[in-house]
């Protein structure tokens, strides 16, 4: 799907506020109200818009360390990876996964309310995955920028 300006606009202020009442969307996109609700369904129906969510402030909900893992396979076949991602797939405190080229396998950003509690992760379910061979973590001092936005 090809998007113009006004396509831009409407991305941009619904990513500012998935919330934004279509009239104030329509006033930001140099529309009116009923060809800009027919702009976002169709930018639904694309798959240019995945979803709506409410983004959380982890620290106030138990899950305010977050933290990054660089994981080595003890091989690179397919079996491998598979297991590893079917693994992942089912723990919740795993945020985000990727497969990496370069020096470790996966990179994930796992969130937990403490270092107590990723500890306790640590041991009991990300090295017990038959793949891993090992796991390096980083831990951030300061979170200097974190967006959903993406550039449009």
């Amino acid at each position: 799907m090809k998007l113009d300006n006004i396509d831009k606009r409407i991305l941009r202020a619904l990513q500012r506020d998935g919330r934004i009442q279509n009239v104030q969307l329509a006033r930001e996109a140099g529309l009116s109200p009923s060809p800009c609700l027919r702009r976002v369904r169709l930018l639904e129906e694309a798959g240019v818009i995945k979803r709506y969510v409410a983004v959380l402030d982890g620290a106030k909900v138990g899950a305010g360390l977050s933290l990054f893992a660089r994981v080595w396979f003890k091989a690179q076949d397919a079996d491998t990876t598979n297991h590893f991602t079917n693994a992942i797939r089912d723990m919740p405190e795993v945020v985000e996964c990727h497969i990496m080229a370069g020096e470790c396998d996966a990179l994930l950003r796992i969130v937990t309310a403490d270092l107590a509690s990723y500890r306790r992760f640590h041991a009991d379910q990300l090295t017990r995955i038959e793949s891993v061979q090992s796991v390096k973590t980083e831990v951030p001092m300061e979170t200097v920028k974190l967006t959903h936005a993406l550039p449009l």
